[in-house]
Order: structure tokens, then C-alpha cells, then sequence
């Protein structure tokens, strides 16, 4: 019986350790929330409306200049000083600033993209109406990313009118291919290593101010990306016979492309694992979630297993942050009803994990595939960026400014499961930092790429302070 107590014991041990570190550690609420000036809101909101009336959707592999000469005009009648007293380099359509500092600083860079995505669908205020509503700026690109590309310009422009000269050199940028992962962010890094330019920091957009980040943990966030996962475009294609469909064989192309696909879904292939980075992002969140969350969040090294197992059924985005991910996306076998295709494709889309890169989770899938019967080709593919150092200067002193910018907003690294600019940069650049300085809650996050996107007016004067507070602070 002794034995038995023992054994208890032995259990339930660190149980308890991990019931009283949780009892002792300090619960937590968000409760920062923007309270601008509204007159300033306002005179913010109008010149993102200017720059969301002037269409710049972009189509892969299309050059279409004058689209985005109308976006530059826009950008000079609104930031005058800025295109004064900054040098500006124009490549094909992608902007490229210089600031001068007055020497002896580390060079820094600002940048998010002018380019957006096709608005289609019925939307309630017209896509590229800059409409202000509702406290809101309506269109597309209001959210992903003009309001970035505004704040920066407005916060150079402010420094200027008050006279002020950075130490640091302080570099803006804006391609116009980044929703379809063009050339224009290379074109600009090429120019940068033409001029020798070695970069302390790079602040795109990725992360944000994010409501509600993780089920069960409310509230405002700043979510700072330090990474992102590579990304492939694979296509599967099974064969046969093809035939009449009233007298269907076993195995057709459809139904091994489906086995196949079943299998990815109820069994993925790709191993769970807790990075460093996403580890320090749930141990900075414990605090803030609901005690059962909260033990489980702040003892990962107790139910860390567990969580690898549960998250991904909890929280797709979640789950994402662990492994591997591939997406069925795209499909096409017979045009007719009573035809077996003689060819049946499937797209996917893979967003690789540092832990199980490109090489590694491409030779799996192709394994499994050949398993069904199935012949894959790569479309394109990229792997993942390095992260950014979460303990070097670089990223405290984002955290700073954050801080200093937002207070009362807790801050924690993150993990981009999408694809941004910034992984161009890391050639030049070792804190290539994903961090959009606005609130993007739940309905902002629903309009990017889909209907009726929009920002609240008022985020934007944080997000200009944000980055007046980060020039003046790069020494």
C-alpha cells in the first residue's frame, strides 16, 4: 500500500507545484483602449481616406505605373516636407526614402506596403470610396496597410515641422507587388546593399494591436512578429483510366486525392513543437487569461505536451504557431457528371515551421503522396525567415516604444503564419520586426481580404506617435 502513496505522490507532486505557481501568479487585464484626440483623429482619418481613394491593386506579373504614380502624387500633395527634405529613389513603382541623420547612429527603416488586394463582392460603403463612418475609415487597404504607410509619412512630417534632425539615418519604404510576393521589396533591398546600407532595425506590418489574441484572453495586445513561415504552392495530380461513370472502378483519381486529403486532415504528418518564441508568447499572455488557461499557459513545463496536442483543435491560429501546416485550396477533375476524369488535380498551399523547414516537410509530403498513387510538383516555395532575437537591443527597444507609446498595452512576440516584406530585408537587417502600430479587433481582422474593410480613426494617432517615438529613440 505504501507503494501505492507513493506512486500518488510522485503524481500529483508536480501538479501541486504547478497549482501554487499559478495561485501566486498575479492575475492580469488588458484594459488599454485608444482615447485620441479627435480633432487630430479626424484630420489623421482624412488623409488615409485621401490615400484609400486612389486604387492601387496590384495583379501578379503586371506593371501597371500610372496606377501607382497617382498613389505617389496623392502622397506628395499630403506629406509636403517629407518629399522636401527626404531623398527619394522611385523603382518601378516602389518607394525607396533617406532621411540623413547627423551621423554616428544606427540606420533604421519604416516600411508597409501600397499595394492591395482586388475588392470584390457587394460591400457596404464602396471599396475605394474613403468613406469615414461610424468613427471608421472605410476601403480597401485602409487596414492592410495604408494606415501604416500614413502613420510613418505623418510622423516624419511632424518631426520636420518641429525642426528635428535624427541621429540615426532613417529610411521609409513601400513596394507595390507585396500581396502577391513580387519583386518590388527585392528591388529595394538590391538598391540598399548598391549603397552598402547595414540596417539596425525593420519595422513592417504582421503583427499589431490585436484584440482578443487567444480564446479565453481578452482585450488589446501588441503582438509583435518576430518571424514568419516559409510558404509553397504544390499541386497533386492522380491518373487513370477515366471512363463511364455508371460503371465506376475502384481507386478513381478523385477518390485517391480524397483518401489522401483525409489523411493529411485527421493525422497531420508534421511534428508539434513549442518554439522558443511562441513559448515566451504564451508565458507573457498567462497572466492575462481565465485560471484554468492561466495554469496551463504559465507551467508549460508541466502541460506542455498537452498543449501541443489540444491547441490546434482550440485555435487554427494557434495550432499554426506548432508545425507545418498545408491547406487544400484548389481542385479540378472531370467537366462532366457522367465522366471519370481521366486526370483529377489538388492544390495546396504548405507554410513551413523553423523546427521542420522546406526540405524536410516538402520529402514528407511527396512520401505520403507517392503513398496514394499521386505525382507532386512545387509551384514555388520559400522558407522561413530567422527570428529576431527577442533578448537583443533591437526588439527591447520596440518593446520600449511600445510601452512608452501604449500605456498599460502588454506586448509579446509572435509568430506570422502569413508572409510579409520583412523576410526580404533580413539580408541586411538581423531585427526585421512585424508590427503594425493600430488596433486590428475582431472586424478589422475579418476585413482584410474580404468585405468592408475598415479602421477605427481612432488608433491612428498612436500609430504616428508610435513611430515618432521610435525615430527619436534609435541613438
Amino acid at each position: 500500500m505504501i507503494y501505492v502513496w507513493i506512486g500518488l505522490a510522485i503524481l500529483l507532486t508536480p501538479l501541486l507545484a504547478a497549482l501554487v505557481r499559478t495561485l501566486c501568479m498575479p492575475a492580469k487585464r488588458s484594459e488599454y483602449v485608444p482615447q485620441p484626440d479627435e480633432k487630430r483623429a479626424e484630420f489623421l482619418a482624412e488623409k488615409l481616406a485621401e490615400m484609400v481613394r486612389c486604387d492601387t491593386t496590384s495583379h501578379p506579373d503586371q506593371a501597371e505605373p500610372e496606377k501607382f504614380a497617382a498613389f505617389h502624387r496623392v502622397l506628395e500633395e499630403l506629406f509636403p516636407l517629407v518629399h522636401e527634405k527626404l531623398e527619394r529613389t522611385v523603382i518601378d513603382g516602389n518607394l525607396l526614402y533617406c532621411w540623413k541623420g547627423s551621423g554616428g547612429g544606427k540606420p533604421i527603416l519604416l516600411m508597409s506596403h501600397q499595394d492591395v488586394v482586388p475588392a470584390e463582392g457587394q460591400w457596404e460603403h464602396a471599396p475605394f470610396s474613403g468613406d469615414i463612418a461610424q468613427g471608421k475609415v472605410w476601403g480597401r487597404g485602409s487596414a492592410d496597410t495604408k494606415c501604416s504607410v500614413m502613420a510613418f509619412f505623418q510622423a516624419v512630417e511632424e518631426l520636420l515641422q518641429e525642426g528635428y534632425s535624427p541621429q540615426s539615418d532613417v529610411y521609409l519604404a513601400s513596394s507595390c507587388t507585396e500581396e502577391w510576393g513580387g519583386d518590388g521589396a527585392p528591388k529595394i533591398v538590391a538598391e540598399l546593399k548598391r549603397r552598402g546600407v547595414e540596417l539596425f532595425l525593420v519595422c513592417d506590418e504582421g503583427g499589431g494591436i490585436i484584440t482578443d489574441p487567444i480564446g479565453g484572453i481578452r482585450g488589446n495586445f501588441a503582438m509583435v512578429g518576430v518571424f514568419e513561415k516559409g510558404k509553397a504552392n504544390v499541386t497533386f495530380t492522380a491518373s487513370g483510366n477515366g471512363g463511364h461513370a455508371s460503371a465506376p472502378s475502384k481507386n478513381s483519381p478523385i477518390a485517391r486525392l480524397s483518401a489522401f486529403v483525409c489523411r493529411v486532415e485527421r493525422h497531420t504528418p508534421f511534428r508539434r513543437k513549442l518554439l522558443p518564441e511562441v513559448a515566451a508568447m504564451f508565458r507573457r499572455l498567462a497572466p492575462y487569461a481565465p485560471f484554468g488557461l492561466r495554469l496551463v499557459l504559465g507551467n508549460l513545463w508541466l502541460f506542455g505536451p498537452l498543449l501541443k496536442r489540444v491547441l490546434p483543435a482550440i485555435s487554427a491560429q494557434g495550432g499554426a504557431m506548432l508545425q507545418t501546416t498545408m491547406a487544400f485550396t484548389v481542385q479540378s477533375g472531370s467537366h462532366a457528371y457522367n465522366v471519370l476524369p481521366q486526370k483529377a488535380v489538388l492544390g495546396a498551399n504548405m507554410r513551413f515551421i523553423p523546427h521542420q523547414g522546406q526540405e524536410e516537410s516538402l520529402a514528407i509530403v511527396h512520401k505520403l503522396a507517392q503513398k496514394y498513387g499521386l505525382s507532386m510538383e512545387v509551384l514555388d516555395a520559400n522558407d522561413y525567415s530567422q527570428p529576431v532575437d527577442i533578448h537583443a537591443e533591437a526588439f527591447r527597444l520596440v518593446e520600449k516604444t511600445i510601452e512608452k507609446t501604449f500605456p498599460g498595452l502588454p506586448a509579446s512576440p509572435y509568430v506570422m503564419t502569413g508572409a510579409t516584406d520583412a523576410r526580404v530585408y533580413q539580408e541586411i537587417c538581423p531585427s526585421c520586426v512585424r508590427f503594425a502600430p493600430v488596433v486590428y479587433g475582431p472586424e478589422q481582422m475579418k476585413g482584410m481580404h474580404g468585405l468592408n474593410e475598415n479602421i477605427e480613426c481612432s488608433c491612428l494617432p498612436g500609430a504616428v506617435d508610435f513611430y515618432r517615438n521610435l525615430i527619436r529613440a534609435v541613438r
